[in-house]
């Protein structure tokens, strides 16, 4: 979501009597690359981009074939492939042996339906966002190439490709269920195939801190750096003053009743005071957060656990699966900065439904296929 922020700002700073641009979005990979489908990059025609499209080998690339759409007018697909490992083709440096498929679609300003226009309907949304893409044509129809739509106004889209809305409506509900992104291939009514990128978004995640002392501020900064919505909760008088430049919210103790918790929202209890944490721990727990965390060692959490029960609370902290404590990945972190990415990775993991164990220790591709 960050990135789709960034590329409507610099949308929005446009002099379009002066400029014009394109979007470039990867709509298929295969094998390896270091960007999946749905990776974004605005160009403008005074060379100028925002976004990325891979490691930074392509973008050389991508500022010509930008440029050629913006010069036709028209948006094309362009394929960069290193599976033989040719050192000769475009894209080496894709990260390793792979092929994606990247479409490049001319800006309108105009058109309130291109694709950047809809991409700012879903800014402030706190749900899974549907994209739909025509990323492939057997009569080369260079109209509908790129045509891009959502779910707000599918009949438009369903009707000028005239295929079957229910076979689409079909395919987005496994979209929802595998919350990925992919490629679907369709007939028109006329039984000209089609293909269609069908492309899940995230809304940014919503992370509720808890605790007012210094190393609020690293973690902070990490997760402005990961495009999270921030909510700190603390006393005024002890939290510094850039994290009020940060956070969306930063509230009292007695204020935190007022913060919504929903399934892309991560609290992490960092107070440092037992009796805050214990408090915040039962008033959000409340709320049934999709994630957890505490700082502290097990053993804190399990006084917890033991005055919970002594309270005649029903809560076994152990055997919940969304609560982590002690909070943050085992990687030795022991400065404020390192703990605060040891946790920022947990959360990650957890919600990408990944282990967060070395990578060269995984049996098969990193990326699951789309």
């Amino acid at each position: 979501m960050k990135e789709i922020r960034n590329i409507i700002k610099t949308y929005d700073q446009i002099d379009w009597t002066k400029e014009q641009a394109a979007l470039a979005t990867v709509v298929t990979v295969e094998e390896s690359a270091y960007r999946r489908i749905g990776a974004r990059m605005l160009v403008k025609s005074s060379g100028v981009w925002i976004g990325g499209i891979s490691g930074g080998c392509l973008e050389g690339d991508a500022l010509k074939r930008a440029n050629v759409a913006i010069f036709k007018k028209e948006p094309s697909i362009v394929v960069y492939d290193t599976m033989d490992d040719d050192d000769h083709q475009v894209g080496v440096g894709l990260g390793c042996n792979g092929r994606i498929e990247v479409l490049f679609t001319p800006i309108d300003p105009s058109d309130k339906n291109n694709p950047i226009e809809r991409l700012k309907t879903i800014q402030q949304k706190r749900t899974p966002s549907i994209f739909y893409q025509v990323i492939g044509l057997e009569n080369k129809d260079i109209q509908k190439m790129g045509l891009f739509a959502n779910e707000d106004n599918l009949d438009v889209f369903v009707n000028t490709l005239s295929i079957s809305k229910d076979e689409l409506i079909e395919k987005t509900a496994l979209v929802h269920e595998r919350k990925k992104s992919k490629v679907f291939d369709f007939e028109t009514k006329t039984g000209q195939p089609i293909t269609v990128l069908i492309e899940f978004i995230r809304p940014e995640l919503k992370l509720i801190i808890v605790g007012d002392n210094y190393d609020v501020n690293a973690f902070a900064g990490i997760s402005n750096e990961l495009g999270w919505e921030l909510n700190v909760v603390g006393s005024h008088r002890k939290i510094s003053k850039s994290i009020f430049s940060l956070a969306k919210q930063v509230l009292t103790y007695e204020e935190a009743k007022n913060l919504v918790v929903d399934e892309y929202t991560a609290v992490v209890l960092m107070s440092h005071d037992y009796k805050w944490d214990m408090e915040m721990l039962q008033l959000f727990l409340g709320q049934n957060p999709p994630y957890m965390g505490m700082l502290g060692p097990k053993k804190r959490m399990l006084k917890m656990q033991q005055e919970l029960q002594d309270n005649q609370v029903d809560i076994n902290l152990e055997n919940l699966n969304f609560f982590f404590s002690p909070i943050g990945l085992d990687i030795g972190a022991e400065s404020p900065e390192e703990i605060a990415l040891s946790i920022a990775a947990e959360i990650i993991a957890y919600f990408r439904n990944r282990t967060g164990a070395f990578l060269k220790f995984r049996l098969g591709t990193i990326h699951e296929r789309t």
